[in-house]
């Protein structure tokens, strides 16, 4: 008994730890910005599972399974979660597992991170013990920021919306 007890309060650090983790690199990607508010940050928990298009001009943390396609402002795809599609973003963190395509202007792949797929990009940072299996191409316009809030309205869509400023 002791010694499910003691896994279970490992199991519960470790996500503590994690989530820790995503919320500072949230605020830092949030420190470097010249807004002059806050945008919002959104995040999906690590018991839930998307499967469709998720639009948003906020930040946003996936700490579950998300399969579609992902356009933000920010993304951090945490230790343990997993993105099966395209990712389009101003700025990527990758700690947990990516399969599909990266486009962002700055794109950072953690100790943790697996990415396989490719990753257009204009910086790039791979962090050891990081695997990337694709091909990474560097462009001077990686994304344009209009594609970011774009959304075509076929198939299902999940928006992230700012809340509305007076």
């Amino acid at each position: 008994m002791m010694l499910a007890k003691a896994n279970a309060d490992a199991d519960e650090s470790h996500t503590d730890r994690v989530v820790a983790s995503a919320q500072e690199e949230i605020r830092r990607l949030s420190r470097g910005r010249d807004a002059p508010q806050p945008e919002s940050t959104s995040s999906i928990s690590s018991g839930l599972s998307i499967v469709g298009k998720i639009i948003g001009r906020g930040a946003l943390t996936i700490f579950g399974h998300v399969e579609g396609e992902l356009r933000a402002s920010s993304v951090v795809i945490a230790e343990g979660a997993q993105m099966e599609g395209d990712v389009v973003a101003e700025e990527v963190t990758i700690n947990g597992h990516v399969k599909g395509t990266v486009h962002a202007n700055r794109v950072r792949l953690g100790g943790t991170g697996v990415v396989e797929g490719d990753i257009l990009h204009q910086t790039l940072a791979i962090e050891e013990n990081a695997r990337f299996e694709g091909n990474s191409r560097r462009s001077e316009n990686a994304i344009d920021s209009t594609s970011l809030a774009r959304a075509n309205g076929k198939g299902n869509t999940t928006s992230i919306r700012e809340p509305m400023r007076g």
